[in-house]
């Protein structure tokens, strides 16, 4: 037998690959397989991150270091994200110095409580607009090998939020004709003052205020001029107001104010100058010809006998009309 014959000639057949380089080929077109699907991922995973309307961050504690943040980032605090990274003073410098405090301490708080969720605070963006954040923040991983913990958060723009909290706030306690305090509001406030003048035993002055023949206006001038009846003289109360002093109209045309830590002579000082701001009103009628208005005013203190702000109001009203019946536009003592 001719072994030279019977051996096949390997360049007439397909070459055979030793096992060792196949299974080094599989593992390489496995391997580039594996990387295109992270490069997927990867690009799925940006894309995410991208239409997200919040920024995530995380951050280094132990070297006090920025160490990723979302695109979101200079959309929302309207800063460079690199200028962060670099330097964390980029995000002391950003937020609203009244705020600061708060906004350190809660983040320190996080290590202690392993999370801060109702974190809440300002940040003044780069083009100088004031924006309310909510940024809640997490420990992610303990330290290890001596390493310092990773805290992750989430910080998203609640500004309109606040603005809208804000305005039903003031829709629940404000006047809508005047934009003074409605009855509610300025009642609320007003025992609260209350209390605090009986702790402490501080002065304390009521003042009560009626629109001298309002009716009359309304039914000469028609309702929307005694609607800017009402708004200016509320203008006239808010004008003389100290900081601190309460101001609302808890009736048709009746107004009241209290003046927190006020002595006598002050406050009487303070109605008489009500009164003369309310006489140089001046409102022209349908007819053309010109018109003002008065007050009836009546005015009393805190005593010691007072058990709580009803005996202030029942002092203060009985004086407002004794002084309508002694011929209007009267302050009178209660």
């Amino acid at each position: 037998m001719n072994l030279l014959k019977d051996r096949k000639d390997v360049s007439d057949g397909p070459a055979i690959v030793p096992p060792s380089e196949a299974q080094t080929l599989l593992a390489l077109m496995h391997a580039r397989g594996e990387v295109a699907r992270l490069s997927e991922r990867e690009q799925l995973f940006s894309t995410l991150l991208g239409s997200v309307n919040a920024v995530l961050w995380a951050f280094d504690w132990q070297n006090q270091q920025m160490i990723y943040v979302s695109p979101a980032y200079e959309q929302i605090f309207g800063r460079s994200a690199a200028l962060l990274l670099g330097d964390f003073d980029e995000w002391r410098n950003s937020v609203y110095p009244d705020d600061l405090e708060y906004a350190e301490k809660t983040l320190r708080e996080v290590l202690e409580k392993g999370a801060v969720e109702g974190r809440e605070y300002r940040i003044i963006r780069g083009d100088g607009q004031l924006r309310w954040l909510s940024d809640k923040c997490f420990v992610a991983r303990q330290g290890e090998d001596g390493r310092g913990p990773t805290i992750v958060g989430i910080a998203e723009d609640i500004t309109e939020k606040k603005q809208l909290e804000g305005e039903l706030q003031r829709l629940a306690t404000t006047d809508v004709l005047t934009q003074s305090s409605n009855r509610r509001h300025f009642f609320d406030c007003a025992r609260r003052e209350f209390d605090l003048a009986r702790q402490y035993a501080t002065p304390l002055a009521f003042q009560l205020l009626d629109i001298d023949d309002f009716k009359r206006i309304n039914d000469t001038h028609g309702h929307q001029m005694g609607d800017q009846v009402l708004q200016r003289v509320a203008q006239c109360g808010s004008a003389v107001l100290r900081r601190g002093d309460l101001f609302g109209r808890i009736g048709g045309e009746e107004f009241a104010l209290l003046l927190p830590g006020c002595k006598p002579d002050l406050a009487e000082q303070i109605a008489e100058r009500l009164q003369r701001e309310i006489q140089r009103l001046s409102f022209r009628g349908n007819d053309g010809r010109r018109f003002g208005v008065t007050i009836s005013l009546g005015v009393t203190y805190l005593r010691a006998s007072d058990a709580d702000l009803s005996a202030m109001f029942a002092r203060a009203d009985a004086a407002m009309y004794t002084a309508k019946r002694m011929g209007k536009n009267q302050i009178v003592l209660g």
